[in-house]
Parts: C-alpha cells; structure tokens; sequence
C-alpha cells in the first residue's frame, strides 16, 4: 500500500510567501564604529595625531596604538626647523623619515609641521640674525632654500604642509618675528609659493590658534587668506589648532568660523585638538571633556570643506600640557596607560555625516 504521507513542498512555499509579505525591518544604520579608524571611513574625514618620535620608536604600546586608531599623523617635533637642520647646511632626517616611512606603511597620510615658525628655530639662524652676521637679503636666501629642501624631500609622501604657523598676534597684528621684522609681510606669500614649486600637489595651509574664537585674530587671518587668494598665492587649507580647556566656554561659533573660510575656497583642518583640565581629574571633569572633543568633531563634520580631524598627541603619557600650563594636564583622549576616557568613547558616539 502506497505511503499517503504529505509533502512538504507546499507548506514551505506558504511559509515562505508569508515571510515576503511581511514589512521590511526599519534599517538600523550603520554599526557603531569600533574604533577611531573605523569612524574616519564611516564619516569620510581623516583622523590623526602629532607623534612623539621618540615614543614611536620605543614604546611597541605606543606605537600599536597609534598605528591601529588614526588614518593621518603629524610631526609633532621632527620637521621643524630646529630639528632637521641644526647647524647650518647640516640637515638631520633620520626622525622626519622614520615618521613618514611608519606612516606609509600603516595606511596614514602625513602632515608636514611646521615650515615658517617663529619658535623652534636652531640657534645659528637666530643668533646670526641678532648679531647681523645673516643680513635680511640673505635670510630670505635661506628661509626659500629650507621650505624647498625639505619639501622637495617628501615630495609626493605629504599631504599637506603647515606653511606659516602662528602669524598673527592675539591682538590681530601680524606676528613681530624675525621674518616680519626682516623681510616685511610679503615672506607669507613667498613661502607658500616657494612650497608648490616643490610639490605642485601638496595641500599649503596657514595654520594659527585660538581662530576658533578671538575675533581680532579671526578677522586678520580671514583677511590674510583673501589678500593671498586675490594675488594668486597657492595656499589651500585653514588650520585650526584647537587647544582648548574645559575651565573656559567651548567656542560655540567655531562651525561658523570654520565655514567662513571654507567660502574663500579653503580645506578646513582641526590640526592640534586637546582639551586640558585644572588637575586633578574628576569623572564631571572628564564628562565635560567629552562633550567638547564631541562637539568639536560634530562641528567639523558639518562642514564640508573640514577633511581632518587631529588630536596633539593621544595620550597624556606624552602630553605637552603639563610643561606648559602648570596644574593642568589629562588633555589627551587616552591616559598614561593608554586606556580609552570618557571622551575617546564620545567621539565613537557621533553621527553627523
């Protein structure tokens, strides 16, 4: 006698036909990032730190971070001026190298810092200047030849220079520095100048802090870029420093500043963004610290013409905080022990893009 079992075949394709008929899940977005370099391809934004070469080449903790969190770094020391060439005609490259040389193999883009500074610069320079053995003809001599040697250097491997860093006073007068005080004004459209012709491609910022909010300054540095775009200069990108502290209010028309110069046709760059604190550390002090690094990625992200987002430095192992504002410190996303705070977990948390 034959088997009068069912077949299975017709409830499935009824089963099946019910499941079609259902409505579509409401989609959930994207899964959060995991990490910092996870969130810079999800917002389409580069993410980056100043590096401590010394720590990059002896601290493998150090190092591991750095090299799994950020799409983008910075010389935080090694290509300043001080640095690369200490005596003159003497160049020294083996830290701006090893910068560039981990950065290329760990899938980051470099900034160059900085190529026109009114500190850090070596002694024989200043020294020569001050007691007239250099004469203004020949510091501008020297001033076209170092932006040329060390541009032409990493020609291809930066992309983007801090051309002029800090040229303008709080005040808002350009800077009284040696370039000021001996060449005139026109040493600003010079370097920018003198860098393209070393590297047609690199992206040539003016780079300069509290931007965000001193109006004076502002106005100066946004007057500066027009004159400079009126005249041809190849200069690209605003760099806006970002150190800030959470004892005074965060600058909340920083969107809008940023804004303002991205309508010159300017990149727009957080560069060297921290958020120090009078010590010491309390969970309402780290909570308030997040919310300003959230808030300054969210402002960034909502302008389109900002491309990158760096922190100076990523650890407060290696902040310059403490050397230089006495009682505050615990500025970096992550402590001594590189363990992630309060406010590395805020910026995994923001969705503006």
């Amino acid at each position: 006698m034959a088997s009068h079992r069912r077949s299975p075949v017709k409830p499935l394709i009824i089963a099946l036909a019910l499941v079609l008929a259902l409505p579509a899940p409401a989609s959930a977005g994207p899964r959060p990032p995991r990490d910092l370099r996870e969130l810079a391809h999800q917002q389409g934004i580069k993410i980056g730190s100043a590096v401590n070469i010394a720590a990059l080449r002896d601290e493998a903790d150090y190092r591991k971070m750095l090299n799994h969190q950020f799409t983008h770094v910075t010389a935080e020391n090694a290509m300043k001026w001080e640095s690369v060439e200490p005596e003159r005609g003497r160049y020294t490259w083996a830290d701006a190298d090893a910068l560039v040389h981990n950065a290329h193999r760990n899938r980051q883009r470099v900034r160059g810092h900085t190529l026109v500074w009114h500190n850090q610069l070596p002694a024989w320079l200043t020294e020569g200047v001050a007691d007239g053995s250099i004469t203004p003809r020949e510091l501008k001599g020297i001033l076209r030849d170092h932006i040329t040697t060390q541009v032409r250097r990493y020609k291809g491997k930066i992309r983007a220079w801090d051309v002029v860093n800090e040229v303008v006073e709080e005040d808002g007068s350009l800077r009284q520095s040696i370039w000021l005080t001996h060449l005139g004004p026109g040493y600003i459209a010079d370097a920018f100048r003198w860098a393209h012709r070393a590297d047609p491609h690199a992206k040539l910022y003016i780079n300069d802090y509290n931007i965000e909010w001193n109006a004076p300054k502002i106005e100066t540095t946004f007057s500066l870029v027009k004159d400079l775009k009126a005249q041809g200069v190849p200069i690209h990108g605003v760099g806006f420093q970002g150190h800030l502290g959470i004892q005074y209010d965060y600058p909340a028309d920083w969107a809008n500043v940023m804004r303002r110069f991205a309508g010159l046709g300017m990149e727009i760059a957080i560069t060297e963004l921290d958020v120090r604190m009078v010590l010491p550390v309390t969970p309402e002090k780290l909570a308030t610290q997040a919310g300003y690094y959230r808030r300054a990625l969210t402002d960034c992200l909502s302008v389109k013409a900002c491309k990158e987002f760096t922190v100076w430095g990523f650890t407060d192992r290696h902040s310059w905080v403490p050397g230089w504002f006495d009682g505050e410190g615990a500025a970096c996303l992550l402590d001594e022990n590189l363990a992630p705070k309060p406010a590395y977990r805020a910026l995994l948390g923001v969705r503006a893009r």
